[in-house]
């Protein structure tokens, strides 16, 4: 039950993720590379990274403290 909580941002993090890498890819390697191969390294760059959603969202949150802190 407690392990739902991270599941969930794990999913919604995972997600955007990939589709920000594949928007990335489709940038930087054009419309056919992109989509067609752009797909594989925004997996994997979404796989690896939505398990350090939690360190994300602290430091964001730390960010937003110290500035409005000032």
């Amino acid at each position: 039950m407690m392990d739902d909580g991270y599941w969930l941002g794990y999913k919604i993090s995972w997600v955007l993720i990939f589709i920000g890498s594949w928007i990335y890819c489709i940038a930087s390697y054009g419309f056919l590379l992109g989509v067609g191969l752009g797909w594989l390294p925004s997996l994997i760059v979404a796989s690896i990274g939505a398990f350090l959603w939690q360190i994300a969202l602290g430091i964001l949150f730390l960010g937003i403290v110290l500035l409005f802190s000032q």
